[in-house]
This record gives C-alpha cells, sequence and structure tokens, in this order.
C-alpha cells in the first residue's frame, strides 16, 4: 500500500497547481458533527483557562501568567475557526459559518464581516507585487527599497523590525486597527455595522467582566491571553508568507493558484502546536483550496504526500524568517537587509 501511495504521488508531481485544485475537491465537504466537537474541545479549555488565570491571582501573578500562555493558544484557535468559517469551510450552511464567525469575532477582537472582506482579498492577490496594500504584511522589493527616501527606508527598517512586528503591531492590531472598519468600494454600510456591531458586544463584556471582578483583575488576566493570541497569529501569519524561497510576480507574470501553493508554507510544527494552531501551518495547501476544513489538511497531506515537502518550514527553520525584509526580484528571493547590500544596483 505504502509503495503504490508513493507512485501515485510521483505520478502527481507533474500536476499543475489548478489541477490539484480540481483533485482536492472532495476534502472541502465539512463533517457537521466534527466542527461542532472542534468548538466544544477550543471554548471549554478557554473558559477552564481563563477562570484558572484569574483564581491564581491570589496565589502568584507568575502562576496567571503561565496560565495565559495555554488561554492565548485556545484564542488562537477561535480565531481560525473563525477564519474557517469566512471560507464558508466550517459549516455547510452559511448563515451558520457566518453567524459563528461573528460570535467569535467578538472574543477574538476581530469584526468577522470587514475581516472576511480584507482576507478575501489577501487571497486573490497573494503573491501579486502590483496588489499589495490589503491584508498583507508590507513588503518592499530590493529595487523599491534603493529607490525609496532615506526617510522611508528608515521607517519601513523600524516597520519590519521584530519589535514591531511580533509585539506592538499585535498589540495595535487586535487592540486598536481592529475597532475602525476599512473602507472598502462596495456595501460601505455592511462593514461599519460589522465592526461598530462587534465593538458594542465587546464593551458589553468588558463592562460586566469588569462590574465583576474588577478593572485591575480584568487587565490582569485578559490582556495576557490575548497578547499572547495576537502575537502566536501575526507570527504565524508571517512564516506562512515571508520566507526565503515564497513566491512573487508582477501582475503580467502572476498566476493564481500557483502563487498560492508556492507562495505560502507548510509550517510542518510539532504535533501540540499543530492542533493548537489548527493545521493552519499547512497554509500552502490551505491557499490553494481555502473550502477545505482546518481538520482535514492532515488527510489531504496524508493522501498526497508530494505536497509535504513543497515550502516545507521547520520551527527551527522559521527562526531564520524573520531577517528576511525585502523581495529580490533578479534572485526571487526574499532577503535580508544585509543581503540586499551585496546585490549588484
Amino acid at each position: 500500500m505504502a509503495s503504490n501511495n508513493k507512485k501515485a504521488g510521483k505520478e502527481r508531481e507533474l500536476m499543475s497547481a489548478r489541477d490539484l485544485l480540481k483533485a482536492l475537491a472532495p476534502y472541502r465537504k465539512p463533517s457537521g458533527v466534527r466542527s461542532i466537537w472542534e468548538l466544544v474541545v477550543t471554548i471549554v479549555p478557554f473558559i477552564v483557562l481563563s477562570v484558572a488565570a484569574w483564581m491564581a491571582l491570589s496565589v502568584s501573578y507568575w502562576l496567571t501568567l503561565a496560565i495565559s500562555l495555554p488561554a492565548g493558544g485556545f484564542l488562537v484557535r477561535f480565531f481560525l475557526i473563525q477564519h474557517d468559517c469566512g471560507h464558508r469551510a466550517f459549516f455547510n450552511s452559511k448563515k451558520t459559518n457566518d453567524w459563528v464567525g461573528r460570535i467569535l469575532g467578538v472574543f477574538t477582537l476581530t469584526p468577522y464581516d470587514n475581516w472576511r472582506r480584507s482576507h478575501a482579498i489577501h487571497h486573490a492577490t497573494s503573491g501579486n507585487l502590483d496588489e499589495r496594500g490589503v491584508g498583507d504584511i508590507d513588503m518592499l522589493t530590493v529595487r523599491e527599497y534603493r529607490a525609496a527616501s532615506k526617510s522611508r527606508q528608515f521607517w519601513y527598517r523600524v516597520y519590519r523590525s521584530p519589535i514591531v512586528l511580533f509585539v506592538i503591531g499585535p498589540a495595535y492590531q487586535f487592540l486598536l486597527r481592529n475597532r475602525a472598519p476599512l473602507m472598502f468600494d462596495n456595501d460601505k454600510r455592511r462593514y461599519y455595522i460589522s465592526v461598530m456591531g462587534t465593538n458594542l458586544a465587546i464593551a458589553a463584556i468588558v463592562a460586566t467582566l469588569i462590574y465583576y471582578i474588577g478593572l485591575g483583575p480584568f487587565l490582569a488576566v485578559h490582556l495576557p491571553i490575548t497578547m499572547v493570541a495576537a502575537t502566536i497569529g501575526v507570527w504565524m501569519f508571517y512564516v506562512q508568507h515571508q520566507f526565503e524561497n515564497t513566491l512573487w510576480d508582477g501582475e503580467e507574470r502572476w498566476e493564481m493558484y500557483e502563487a498560492a501553493l508556492k507562495g505560502s508554507s507548510h509550517y510542518d510544527l510539532p504535533a501540540p502546536l499543530r492542533w493548537i494552531t489548527a493545521n493552519i501551518g499547512v497554509h500552502h495547501v490551505h491557499h490553494l483550496a481555502s473550502r477545505i476544513p482546518y481538520y482535514r489538511l492532515q488527510d489531504v497531506l496524508r493522501d498526497f504526500p508530494e505536497l509535504v515537502d513543497i515550502r516545507r518550514l521547520t520551527l527551527k527553520q522559521s527562526l531564520a524568517c524573520i531577517n528576511l525584509r525585502l523581495w529580490d526580484e533578479d534572485s526571487r528571493k526574499l532577503v535580508s537587509f544585509a543581503e540586499a547590500r551585496s546585490i549588484p544596483a
């Protein structure tokens, strides 16, 4: 059986990304029972850990912070279930996907409809150098950086620094930026309602918790949980597209399906981290076939072993991605500032 799977995998190596997308169609159907179970095993532990972190305040704040780490992990799972709902991949019903996504968006501090629109743009333009700017991390090419003013270069360096990307950036995005709607051209009223409705729901829950446990305990417990989740989320998004052999092209050369498969990494995490991040590390498959529920992505890798090594990154290898900040159009890879200096003008 193993040899047959290997042979089949070799035969499929020649499949284009477009043909592969068709082959993955059978994996798109979600299971209602499995999706409900995924909600249960995410929500219940999150509540238990949040209560435990609050009770630990009377023992040691260090204990509270220690509990905040796994609680933040479960909050990441909230976001990834919301993410699957946004792709209509978690339930068969569009309405169920949308309302579960909206409710979870209150806890992830992410207005669902507004985010869903920006994320759809990200999927539709990922890897396209001429369509950067919505739902992605700002990135310049080596040529663009060299042509930029000294002031622009300075602020780009600040923006791409680890402290901004992974500490200040997550706090700004989830605590502040998500409180205001993105102004899309169509149906602006819908996105305004999405953001303001989410803000009102957040305010009601926060006010209730502060009333019962106090402002100090609320901030001591929920701020660390939120920041852990936000930082993990931003890091995951970063390494899924900002790695050395990612793929970027101008409009005339860009092909959506190839960019989806080869411009997204397979972040091959240890099993516990893979579970807590809901298989989002199988990002190359997700970007190619976003309607596949996250709990079926490992099935795809099992049945299509040739996909395992495409743009594969281990946890150790991913740490080197921090220094990659510019896209070199000539060598077609992401490079560091130091490497960019050695590239002939």
